[in-house]
């Protein structure tokens, strides 16, 4: 195991209290991140069982079972062939504890499929269905000392990522060759699941096309997420090649400046709202606001974005800042015709910013 085993049984045990508080007999995580938050490795296609009260069971395929012990502190774990098998096993498990209320999170990620849903709700038509994503996110939005550790390290191997860029950079280059290096150095670093984002044209999300060129007197928007021990550090930059038109040059320093108004204004207490809206006034007072995508933070940690995600989910952008979350600053970019202007950094929250990347 790369944690203590109580790190990650007193994890279990505060959401159990939370399923017990909102009369939730079991949970079945299938959701790739939350599996690992509770087990504390990653594994492809995991299933884990979790009663409201007792010990937790995990479900794995045949002959996987001594490797995921010695990743894992849980010991009740149960092999199986095929997808048949696994789904006879998690029926029998609700139906012979006499479950009711099951939990399920209803997320986008990995493995956490609606098709799994609508299996599940055929296979269990008496048990009502919950989604549990606001428990797990109650506890996975505050990092302990373990997880801090974790991001603080893999801020350092996302930004040797990030000197890296700035070195290889050229005219005529594709997006994905710059990908390429920088996602073989992050490995090399010991990051074992990276995303790299290389934009040569507007995109808020870049995932590098091979067809795609850094062309002269342009910008490259490059977007790094290095994780350690499955947690993850966030950082992006600008890079202009050559000398592209002024309005790029003004929007870099506008930026900045943005930037360092929500370092400042980003502290515990506020809601993240209130530092959008200053940040906001900023872009309007200098006609960038058309330019301008909402939402100037978001959570890290086992992703590369998590909630508080003001950028997608407006509820969050109410949510009060707190310390020991761990944020992305600042997270949108400008859209220029020219393509994505953005600086980005991860920072832990505590009295102060702590900067990590």
């Amino acid at each position: 195991m790369r944690g203590k085993k109580k790190i990650f049984e007193k994890r279990l045990r505060e959401f159990q209290k939370l399923m017990r508080d909102n009369n939730i007999d079991g949970a079945v995580i299938r959701a790739l991140s939350t599996f690992t938050y509770f087990t504390g490795t990653r594994w492809l296609r995991p299933s884990l069982l979790v009663p409201a009260e007792g010990d937790p069971t995990v479900l794995v395929v045949e002959n996987e079972a001594q490797e995921f012990k010695n990743r894992s502190w849980i010991e009740d774990v149960i092999e199986y062939q095929e997808v048949e098998s696994l789904m006879a096993m998690v029926v029998g498990w609700i139906k012979g504890n006499g479950f009711h209320r099951v939990g399920l999170e209803f997320s986008v990620e990995r493995d956490a499929y609606l098709l799994f849903l609508q299996v599940f709700q055929r296979l269990n038509p008496t048990v009502e269905i919950v989604d549990i994503l606001d428990l797990t996110f109650q506890l996975r939005a505050y990092k302990d000392d373990w997880e801090k550790n974790n991001i603080r390290k893999a801020g350092k191997i996302a930004a040797k990522g990030m000197e890296l860029a700035w070195e290889i950079i050229e005219t005529g280059k594709s997006e994905l060759e710059i990908a390429s290096e920088i996602s073989h150095l992050l490995m090399k670093e010991g990051s074992e699941d990276p995303k790299v984002y290389v934009s040569t044209t507007p995109r808020v999300h870049a995932e590098p096309f091979r067809d795609l060129y850094v062309k002269k007197d342009s910008i490259v928007t490059v977007v790094i997420g290095a994780d350690y021990n499955n947690y993850y550090a966030n950082m992006a930059r600008t890079f202009v090649v050559g000398n592209p038109k002024n309005e790029v040059f003004r929007a870099l320093e506008v930026k900045k400046r943005a930037y360092e108004i929500a370092l400042d204004k980003t502290k515990p207490g506020r809601t993240f709202n209130s530092v959008e809206k200053e940040i906001f006034e900023i872009f309007r007072h200098e006609r960038l606001e058309d330019y301008y995508i909402k939402g100037y933070t978001h959570g890290v940690g086992l992703l590369i974005e998590e909630p508080p995600i003001t950028t997608i989910v407006v509820g969050h952008r109410f949510w009060k800042i707190e310390k020991s979350m761990v944020l992305a600053i600042v997270h949108p970019p400008l859209m220029l015709p020219e393509g994505a202007v953005k600086q980005e950094d991860t920072f832990i929250v505590g009295d102060e910013l702590e900067k990590v990347t």
